[in-house]
């Protein structure tokens, strides 16, 4: 496509200008739509495209709509002419850019996070902390479960295994296990001479009441406190549990690491005011009155206390807005099993954590509405070659057998802690064929074909190399060239059955020898991803 200039006058010339969006541009001579809009700080999604590289348009995720153009153009390789004008967000444009990540969704096989995270009600990063409990980084690994779980001794202790039934390795020689981990990294860190106690933000002035200290109370206290946000407890117990402390069994779970753990979150800033009952002792337009935000966690109730709280319910609870936690009144939400009937104490966790992050929003004024399950392509089950692939990255030892009252031993722990295979992404947070699926609303199983046999290359000292996520882009292939590796990378088939390897055969170690920090780099669906994360 030719490029044209604005002339003024006789003598000056100046750089082509188009528009993107209702934005004017002006652009160097030569320079691309992909180019334009990131001058004007405007995104267009790119799988294939890396700067200074030549234009591959393979992804067509970038695909834009040009004025007078008879279909949509790939912004990476169209060349910007004077007077154009771009559409980057239309409906037209956003329906063809989804299709074009399902397509690529359809061939990847991969996990985004591990299957045992997907079952988890937490969400916790299990492989995280598997991995850091192998490498003896207790201190780092306790931080890595309060993400999610401010209560690991206590729930170690009473949580049901539901991601143990995730686990890759159940049908081998049994799931990891991952419950008993939880307990043994709280309860190191409760032994040690600094629990841990992660910053909090800087004080808001914001302060939210928590009606009711079981476990949903508990971890919106602590999440809310990582805010920023003054919090007070009021229960209508004398101490603070809830279910914890008074429907579970005390030779499971002893009264002492209970109150060790919320010991920590009253430490992080939480006030508990006891044997206060909402309806008797405090009501809540009080609440209201005297707090910028209220959170009812208080267990399910009897009908004839539903009807005293001052809010709508329906059938056995509260009525909330699922995905708000909000009440009828914005400023009053609802978590765990006053809402709904909840079977297990994890599940109460999680529904704090994600009420306290939708109180947060609507404190900052903000829109309020929190994601409960991220988004995440799996790979599915495994067995025969395919799951052999995976048991080579996982120690070859049967699960260690132990009771749960007994817990873990630190050898047995770090033993449990190599089982791991990580089957999740080593970068979830870097691959943008996540990043946009999320945005673009793109369905995974939309082209859904055959399934290759998942495989990992671990053959090289730095990185991995997992090819059912690779999307034939090239980037690597280019880098390693520009390096001047002596194998480096191609493409090897052809049609549907191309794919990136190192020639002759050889294995990734062989073939990037000095580039392959700088082709992780490149890679846009880490399909190429580091082996240790820092």
């Amino acid at each position: 496509m030719g490029l044209e200039l604005r002339r003024r006058g006789t003598q000056r010339w100046e750089m082509p200008r188009l528009r993107i969006d209702d934005r004017e541009v002006d652009v160097p001579a030569g320079a691309t739509v992909l180019e334009a809009a990131a001058r004007a700080g405007i995104e267009i999604p790119t799988l294939c495209h890396f700067p200074g590289k030549p234009a591959q348009t393979s992804c067509l995720v970038c695909v834009v709509k040009v004025n007078g153009a008879p279909r949509l153009l790939p912004a990476c390789a169209t060349r910007v002419t004077n007077g154009m004008v771009v559409e980057n967000n239309s409906a037209e444009v956003r329906a063809a850019r989804r299709t074009a990540l399902e397509l690529i969704l359809g061939d990847h096989l991969g996990d985004c996070v591990g299957p045992c995270v997907s079952v988890c009600p937490a969400h916790m990063d299990i492989p995280g902390m598997l991995r850091l409990v192998s490498e003896g980084k207790l201190r780092e690994a306790v931080a890595k479960v309060k993400e999610r779980i401010p209560l690991p001794a206590s729930l170690g202790r009473t949580c049901p295994e539901l991601c143990e039934r995730g686990c890759r390795r159940t049908p081998h020689d049994g799931a990891v296990s991952i419950c008993l981990v939880k307990r043994f990294v709280g309860d190191a860190d409760l032994a040690s001479a600094d629990p841990y106690l992660p910053e909090k933000a800087p004080p808001t002035g914001k302060k939210v009441a928590i009606v009711g200290a079981g476990p949903a109370g508990l971890s919106a206290a602590w999440f809310l406190l990582l805010h920023g946000h003054a919090v007070t407890i009021f229960d209508e117990h004398g101490k603070p549990g809830g279910s914890l402390r008074y429907e579970t069994d005390p030779v499971l779970l002893p009264e002492e690491v209970l109150d060790a753990e919320i010991g920590l979150i009253l430490k992080l800033g939480a006030e508990f005011a006891g044997n206060r009952m909402l309806g008797r002792d405090v009501t809540l337009s009080e609440l209201k009155t005297r707090f910028d935000a209220v959170l009812l966690a208080c267990g399910q109730l009897p009908a004839d206390r539903l009807q005293t709280l001052g809010v709508p319910f329906e059938g056995r609870g509260v009525k909330t807005n699922r995905k708000t936690f909000q009440t009828d009144d914005p400023a009053v939400f609802a978590a765990g099993s006053v809402v709904l009937p909840l079977k297990h104490d994890v599940h109460a966790v999680g529904a704090g954590r994600m009420a306290a992050d939708a109180i947060a929003l609507h404190l900052a004024g903000k829109p309020v509405e929190v994601e409960d399950h991220p988004y995440s392509v799996h790979a599915g089950s495994m067995e025969g070659e395919a799951l052999q692939a995976f048991l080579a990255f996982g120690a070859p030892v049967a699960r260690t057998q132990a009771a749960k009252k007994d817990g873990l031993t630190r050898e047995q722990a770090q033993t449990e802690g190599k089982r791991c295979l990580q089957c999740a992404c080593c970068a979830p947070g870097g691959c943008r064929l996540r990043r946009y699926a999320m945005e673009y609303g793109a369905n995974q199983a939309r082209f859904r074909g055959e399934r290759p046999v998942y495989t990992r290359d671990d053959s090289h000292p730095e990185i991995v190399f997992e090819e059912g996520k690779c999307i034939k882009c090239g980037l690597c292939v280019q880098v390693a060239a520009e390096y001047k590796e002596s194998l480096g990378l191609t493409f090897i088939g052809r049609g549907f059955n191309v794919k990136i390897a190192v020639p002759f055969n050889e294995v990734l170690r062989e073939g990037l020898k000095l580039a392959a920090r700088a082709c992780v780099a490149a890679c846009p669906t880490r399909a190429l991803s580091p082996k240790k994360l820092p």
